[in-house]
């Protein structure tokens, strides 16, 4: 199970948050409009990075642009 040793993996690049607007989910409790995340592993949806809560998690990337 890959996804157990992402925290303990190299950064692969550092993502902004944009925005916290979030039609489905409630991403303000674990995301802030403005601060850089570390992301871990990324897919074509995806980018996992550590959140707010010290874990990882995965989140659109509308809302993210490079950091």
């Amino acid at each position: 199970m890959i996804h157990n040793s992402w925290e303990d993996s190299p950064t692969i690049k550092k993502v902004k948050c944009v925005h916290t607007d979030a039609k489905k989910y409630m991403v303000d409790r674990v995301l802030t409009a403005g601060k850089i995340y570390d992301v871990k592993n990324e897919t074509e949806e995806f980018i996992f990075v550590i959140d707010n809560t010290g874990k990882i998690g995965g989140f659109y990337k509308e809302y993210f642009e490079e950091a």
